[in-house]
């Protein structure tokens, strides 16, 4: 099955801490939510468990002793606290220019986010790559999130993609976890937070300090070793 435009090779993108720099924006935002419902949790915990969904990062961090009925209020009172910061949002430097590269070695780019639709939109407006971009995924696209691999395999389905032709790039060890379940090789970046040695530990086959790191050794990654078979 070849995807868009003929391209039988693609790289699926995580966005949220590995193109866009959101991670300790969607940190705090939790943080408030749980504040407001008189709940301390602590900030770097949350950070840790930013990169799975909204639904599992409630139970994850609350524990299953929690009162589940106030799960859609906390997850309502994030996105809201969120939304606040959107003006903030910025691509990290090299993310459009990488995306860019890909799309010029005839790869497919997925945006594999499982962000609500009005949160993509604002963070594929930050990208500022729509040119580059061949498909994306939001929250809807997925029942289970991460570290379930529901996202990846709608962005597969997306970009019209077999997992043994892609590679995976994301921040957290969530986003290792999840395309290990498909065995799509991770691309780790450190710009979301998560150490390089926590993101090998995962499983992840390479590791870059961000977009622009990624960009510059684009040619001996895993990504740029996938070009190569895209061209023979």
């Amino acid at each position: 099955m070849s995807g868009h435009g003929g391209k039988k090779f693609g790289v699926l993108f995580d966005v949220d801490g590995t193109l866009v720099d959101s991670s300790y924006l969607h940190t705090v935002s939790w943080w408030q939510a749980f504040r407001r419902q008189d709940l301390d949790v602590q900030m770097a915990s949350i950070h840790r468990a930013v990169g799975m969904g909204g639904d599992k990062i409630i139970a994850h961090l609350l524990g299953p002793d929690r009162n589940a009925d106030d799960d859609a209020a906390l997850e309502a009172s994030h996105g809201a606290i969120f939304s606040t910061h959107w003006p903030a949002l910025r691509a990290f430097p090299g993310a459009k220019d990488l995306l860019a590269q890909c799309a010029d070695a005839q790869l497919a780019v997925v945006l594999a986010s499982s962000a609500r639709e009005d949160e993509l939109a604002v963070l594929k407006a930050a990208l500022n790559a729509d040119a580059s971009i061949d498909a994306a995924t939001s929250s809807g696209d997925a029942e289970h999130s991460k570290p379930e691999p529901d996202i990846l395999i709608a962005a597969l389905r997306a970009g019209q993609l077999e997992a043994a032709n892609t590679v995976y790039v994301g921040d957290s060890a969530w986003d290792v976890y999840a395309s290990a379940e498909l065995s799509i090789p991770c691309v780790g970046l450190t710009c979301g937070g998560t150490s390089a040695a926590e993101l090998r530990d995962a499983g992840a086959v390479a590791v870059y300090r961000d977009p622009a790191t990624l960009l510059q050794e684009l040619a001996e990654s895993p990504i740029g070793k996938l070009a190569a078979r895209q061209a023979g």
